[in-house]
């Protein structure tokens, strides 16, 4: 089903409006969403007289955002739970279960299990995935490497799909094959990025920095894993803002996790984000997965969040995103490849207010990913009109009742139920 040219009285987020956008009793009032050829061509005040008569849909205060980002996930992992034996607490843990199970993958399983992770994201509205394979061996290219660029290939106009070489710090300690492996990244193609799990039990310095010079050399952007865990002692995040500071690196780095900032001395772990700042470095938090694996001990609650300081670097202007992570697997057994469902643990656990007028956001900002996020505001105008509207949700419980939505790709209904809008 086609959308009409017309979607009146939406409820988009105070983030997406204008400067100067009208607003009654302390609240934006709602919107006017015209479209054309599959894209958004205005958003004005619904109450806008010159707006001219059209084929409209009311949607009567509907929540509206566009289309989500999943900015960190492992398509590669998805769903391998079910045939795995008992798993030992905490991220650990789940690296062995995973190590063990591995040995079994063939390109087959792998294609199947991350196409249904794909089929899941497009349903629930997501235009935009980057998923982390593991790269443990440095001559020999991960069987789950080109299984993900054919997808990307194959999902191609329907969700834009990045891979991660998701390799281990120590891999980088000599230069000339930090430089090897950059350079197997740089030729599958635009879509790939140069990534490493960085971790004090793997810590150096000098392979962080071999890392970023690489990828600085090959001229690719950098996703790591970070500081994934609640020792107050890892530098990771910290050595990598200096180290891009003094190579003056051009590119964009992403970092995940960075749980250590919530174990540091308030201090400390405020310096970092201070540099952080600085630097070109976006930060993505996965709720779900560091609650289930920072501070898991068998018998006993955990007596510590794994989640990493969002407000605090959202108030220094860092771009923040929150991302899906693992799904079915051993390090998350929960999930849906729904990123609305890691703001709405987020929203709990870091007792965030407003998450869909502020936080959503976070949700949303594909631009936090690239080289030169804007410095404008967002708007939807001259966009694809990707949208996603939730009918059963208000402002105020959001993202609570937020299973239920209609899916629009470029103008028309891919997913939900459209019929409420319909003229009677």
């Amino acid at each position: 089903m086609k959308a009409p040219a017309l979607l009146g009285n939406a409820r988009l987020p105070r983030w997406l409006l204008p400067a100067g956008w009208p607003e009654r009793d302390g609240v934006p009032v709602l919107a006017r969403i015209a479209l054309e050829a599959g894209r958004v061509q205005s958003v004005r005040p619904a109450s806008d007289p010159d707006e001219p008569r059209l084929e409209a849909w009311d949607l009567a205060g509907t929540l509206v955002l566009p289309g989500f980002v999943d900015a960190h996930t492992h398509l590669d992992k998805a769903f391998t739970l079910p045939r795995m034996k008992k798993v030992q607490p905490g991220l650990l843990g789940a690296i062995d279960a995973m190590l063990a199970d591995r040995v079994h993958w063939n390109a087959a399983d792998v294609h199947e299990r991350a196409a249904r992770g794909l089929q899941w994201a497009w349903e629930c509205g997501t235009t935009h995935v980057r998923t982390h394979v593991d790269w443990w061996e440095p001559d020999t290219v991960p069987l789950a490497w080109p299984v993900m660029a054919e997808l990307a290939q194959e999902w191609a106009g329907k969700v834009r799909l990045e891979q991660v070489s998701l390799v281990k710090l120590p891999l980088f300690e000599d230069a000339a094959q930090a430089l090897r492996l950059a350079r197997q990244v740089k030729a599958t193609g635009p879509h790939a990025l140069l990534g490493g799990f960085v971790h004090s039990t793997n810590w150096s310095e000098n392979a962080l920095r071999n890392l970023l010079v690489a990828a600085q050399a090959c001229d690719l952007d950098v996703d790591l894993h970070v500081d994934e865990e609640l020792n107050a002692s890892a530098a990771g995040l910290q050595a990598t803002a200096r180290i891009l500071r003094e190579i003056g690196f051009e590119g964009r780095v992403v970092c995940g996790h960075v749980c250590a900032l919530a174990a540091q001395p308030e201090a400390e772990a405020l310096a970092t984000l201070d540099a952080v700042a600085r630097a070109p470095v976006t930060i993505v938090s996965l709720p779900a997965t560091n609650l289930l694996l920072q501070d898991a001990v068998t018998g006993r609650t955990p007596r510590l969040r794994g989640l990493t300081l969002v407000k605090e670097a959202r108030e220094r202007g860092i771009p923040l995103l929150f991302a899906s992570d693992n799904v079915q697997d051993p390090f998350c057994r929960l999930g849906s490849f729904d990123p609305v469902e890691a703001l709405g643990t987020a929203a709990l656990v870091a007792q965030l207010p407003d998450p869909f007028d502020d936080w959503s956001q976070a949700l949303c900002r594909g631009d936090w990913l690239q080289r030169a996020p804007a410095t404008a505001a967002p708007t939807l105008v001259g966009a694809k009109a990707d949208l996603v509207l939730f009918t059963q949700a208000d402002r105020h419980g959001w993202p609570s009742r937020s299973a239920t939505r209609v899916v629009l790709r470029e103008g028309r209904v891919t997913h939900g139920d459209a019929a409420p809008f319909l003229p009677r």
